[in-house]
């Protein structure tokens, strides 16, 4: 016990995370009458809220999203089941790709042709994937979220002095209030990524679980530290900045679900101009507050470079995924239509999406746009929230 405590005390000294002669005493709730500072143990409240989010969600998709996509003629069906093989589902479960070796390996295992294995091993892939509706319903739950996250963020920062002039982020630091608004803006979004890191174990599991698993909680851990750190100011806009776009970009999937093509190409091309504005136009502004701004009107400590550092990161990230969603929607257009399966990461970081949403939105792992035309895979080109997010 005594090395534990010795270890957190080590990794929480305030000379990493907070500014000099400052301590954790300093910004405790309660330590100073004119300010109400962030209380990290509100940090637990987000768990019980995700289990609420999950129930809210199912209960949405079943009872509401479900009939409205069969009323749109989505499809429900999943595809055929592959045969029951012990030695074929040990092999598939070690390694979801087959080879040539594979393959003329399992032929001496089992009594089937190659041509007979290649057929199982594409029923049993197919399996994995979520019928049209099961997408239709994710991504509408996504959007309502979203939809709501933009919202209630503009409501809630619109008197905000930093929302208009950022430099305000950095006014009074460390000794800044945190009013009800934000508190619960922050409380809901970290449910939410909660409730995509639980409930991706629920689902149907994607070939991208992993990379969209390591989004959600790193988003979660930018999150909750740059609570504790009293950086809610700033976190509030990243977080306001991330979620506009990602609406758009859920409604585009829905749209292509819903095989409505043309309202589907305007909402392609809403979100990419969106995106363009805030990832690139509004969200840069925030990287020179941070990283020209902040020094002029505060003293410097290691986890400011940490979180700048960081921040910075995500906006390489946003300008190498603009590139692939300039090159999807330029072969989208150039054919007359977008095709395919959509889905952002987010992150990613990612994000998400991906995130990154918030801090971190999605991971920048990408897969090659087809050849063919007309059937870009823009699930495969805006992993992320990402997402973050």
């Amino acid at each position: 016990m005594g090395l534990l405590q010795s270890i957190t005390q080590t990794f929480w000294t305030p000379l990493v995370w907070l500014p000099p002669n400052t301590t954790w005493d300093d910004i405790a709730p309660g330590s100073r009458p004119d300010v109400n500072h962030a209380d990290y143990r509100d940090l637990i409240w987000p768990l019980p809220m995700a289990v609420a989010v999950i129930l809210l969600r199912y209960t949405l998709e079943r009872f509401w999203l479900a009939p409205i996509g069969k009323s749109l003629g989505i499809r429900s069906s999943r595809p055929k089941k592959a045969a029951t093989n012990p030695i074929l589902e040990a092999a598939y479960t070690k390694k979801s790709r087959l080879n040539h070796k594979t393959l003329v390996a399992l032929t001496k295992q089992v009594d089937l042709t190659e041509r007979q294995i290649e057929r199982w091993w594409r029923l049993r892939r197919a399996q994995d994937k979520p019928s049209t509706l099961i997408k239709f319903c994710e991504n509408s739950w996504r959007c309502i979220y979203y939809t709501y996250s933009f919202m209630y963020g503009v409501i809630v920062l619109w008197d905000k002095p930093w929302f208009w002039d950022i430099k305000n982020c950095w006014y009074g630091y460390p000794h800044q209030s945190v009013e009800s608004g934000i508190w619960w803006y922050y409380m809901i979004s970290m449910s939410f990524y909660w409730s995509l890191t639980a409930s991706q174990f629920l689902d149907v599991k994607r070939k991208d679980f992993w990379q969209m698993f390591i989004h959600h909680v790193v988003t979660l851990l930018l999150l909750a530290l740059s609570w504790v750190c009293n950086l809610h100011r700033v976190g509030s806009l990243v977080l306001v900045v991330h979620d506009c776009a990602d609406i758009f970009l859920e409604g585009t999937k829905i749209m292509k679900y819903a095989n409505y093509q043309k309202v589907c190409d305007t909402m392609l091309v809403i979100f990419t101009i969106v995106w363009i504005i805030t990832r690139l136009g509004y969200y840069p502004r925030i990287i020179y507050s941070s990283s020209v701004e902040a020094p002029r009107i505060l003293p410097m400590f290691p986890a400011y470079y940490i979180f700048n550092s960081l921040l910075i990161l995500l906006l390489v990230l946003h300008i190498i995924w603009t590139y692939f969603i300039l090159q999807v929607a330029y072969t989208a257009f150039k054919a007359g239509q977008m095709e395919g399966d959509v889905r952002s990461s987010t992150s990613e970081i990612s994000d998400s999406s991906e995130t990154s949403r918030a801090v971190a939105n999605g991971t920048s792992k990408r897969k090659k746009t087809p050849s063919t035309p007309g059937t870009p895979k823009l699930e495969s080109e805006l992993k992320s929230k990402s997402k973050a997010n």
